[in-house]
């Protein structure tokens, strides 16, 4: 398969064409939409991370299938794909943590941005490409616009140079950077923490952090003191409270 799940309370999503560098072709993007819609919905999960085989995450899309596509309607097709897995992981009412090794170029850099949390060892690398083929990064614009500051983006989507793993953290891409061999560790550490706190006020949280950045700033403080109202007023709210006032492990009930 092009691409790998497996369920559990941490559940792994692990793109699975490294001859192909994990590129992304129709049914690679078909897989990964319906994978997020799955766990996303799956009460079993309560994290999921994301992977590639082989030393590399993922190379960006299939270009052969891109040059293959006949016409703008079959092109349309083609990259609604990449915006179906974005949207996807925006609407996953569960934490999504990406793991990076190798590279992370163009389509995968998407993936990367529409993710909660990132990882990537240290000799990873990173970059918008399509400029120096005659395209344009532009269904991924979307959710790295939301993450960088837009003078970092330019520079990676106008230029298409390729940033270090260090750098990459410096502009706001990712989390942390790791050592070589230990990555796995690190995002198994990052994924039992999440997994270990209440999956309703997470799969809150999570719509805030997305909702709040579309919004203005009077209308967004109206939002969010909606959202904690809820989030203070259910039962995990109140066990929470309850167990850190008692001094003991709160049992999370999920709503």
């Amino acid at each position: 398969m092009a691409v790998d799940v497996t369920r559990g309370a941490i559940a792994r999503v692990v793109l699975n064409r490294p001859e192909r560098r994990n590129a992304l072709d129709a049914e690679s993007l078909r897989l990964l939409a319906e994978a997020f819609q799955s766990l996303g919905a799956d009460t079993e999960v309560r994290v999921i991370v994301v992977s590639g085989a082989g030393g590399n995450f993922c190379a960006g899309a299939d270009l052969a299938e891109v040059r293959r596509a006949d016409g703008m309607a079959a092109r349309r097709t083609y990259f609604g794909g990449v915006a179906d897995v974005i949207r996807s992981m925006r609407a996953a009412r569960k934490p999504i943590i990406v793991a990076v090794e190798g590279y992370c170029l163009a389509g995968a850099m998407g993936i990367l941005a529409a993710a909660d949390l990132a990882y990537a060892t240290e000799d990873a690398k990173f970059g918008l490409p399509e400029v120096q083929i005659g395209l344009f990064p532009m269904v991924v614009l979307a959710p790295l616009a939301r993450l960088t500051g837009l003078r970092a983006l330019s520079d990676l989507a106008l230029t298409g140079r390729r940033v270090d793993a260090p750098e990459a953290l410096r502009i706001g891409l990712l989390n942390a950077v790791v050592e070589q061999g230990k990555l796995d560790a690190a995002v198994e550490e990052k994924a039992l923490s999440l997994a270990s706190l209440s999956p309703f006020v997470l799969a809150m949280g999570k719509e805030a952090l997305s909702e709040v950045g579309d919004q203005p700033f009077p209308s967004a403080l109206r939002y969010l003191q909606g959202m904690v109202s809820q989030v203070a007023s259910s039962e995990d709210g109140q066990e929470g409270v309850a167990a850190f006032l008692e001094k003991r492990k709160p049992q999370w009930r999920g709503r």
